[in-house]
């Protein structure tokens, strides 16, 4: 795919309990707002959420797969995240060209998720190093 400004990708994902449970092990962030329903009710959510990074991960399933795709390297990301992700909440996480330097093959997208509801989740900012065209 030619990077041209304006092009976007994206990819859905639903968050389910083993995700967020596999994201635990993985990352080791047990906070008992993402793994205990009865601790969870007791936060300002009221029930179990997911993890920012997790969710945050789709933006980088969509970058290394589909935009710019396999081989790309991801340089920096910044994250704002604008309201919680709910187990069985389906997001949706999309990528848009927004500047391309093409002798360095250095692309800047911005990055969005949003949830089912249409709800802005997280908004953002990748700056990645493109695979060479082939």
């Amino acid at each position: 795919m030619k990077l041209e400004i304006g092009v976007t990708a994206s990819r859905t994902k639903t968050i389910t309990d083993a995700d967020i449970r596999a994201f635990a092990l993985a990352s080791g962030d047990t906070n008992s707002v993402h793994l205990d329903e009865e601790a969870a009710a007791q936060s300002r959510f009221g029930r179990r959420i997911a993890h920012g990074m997790l969710t945050a991960s789709v933006i980088s399933a969509v970058l290394g797969n589909d935009l710019p795709g396999p081989g790309t390297i991801y340089l920096g990301q910044e994250l704002k995240f604008k309201a919680p992700v709910f187990l069985d909440d389906t997001i949706t996480a999309t990528v848009e060209l927004i500047q391309y330097r093409e002798d360095k093959r250095i692309a800047t997208f911005r990055t969005t998720v949003t949830n089912q509801a249409g709800v802005l989740v997280i908004e953002g900012e990748a700056v990645v190093i493109a695979p060479a065209a082939t």
